[in-house]
């Protein structure tokens, strides 16, 4: 699995362990919808402070 997969992956995980839709999170996070979307399916090719970002409203690592 490729790291944009398990991005993704963890980001809707952890997403929805809080309740969050992804508008909301993108709300928290400053990010547009679409963009979270695409990160969620691994179609998104995230920049080191658009990870930063996907971050902020969790709270917690990146990568796991």
């Amino acid at each position: 699995m490729d790291i944009r997969t398990r991005l993704g992956r963890n980001v809707r995980r952890l997403r929805e362990a809080n309740g969050w839709s992804q508008e909301d999170y993108a709300d928290r996070a400053g990010l547009h919808r679409p963009y979270v979307s695409a990160l969620e399916r691994g179609r998104g090719n995230p920049t080191i402070p658009g990870v930063e970002k996907v971050a902020g409203p969790r709270g917690r690592g990146v990568g796991g």
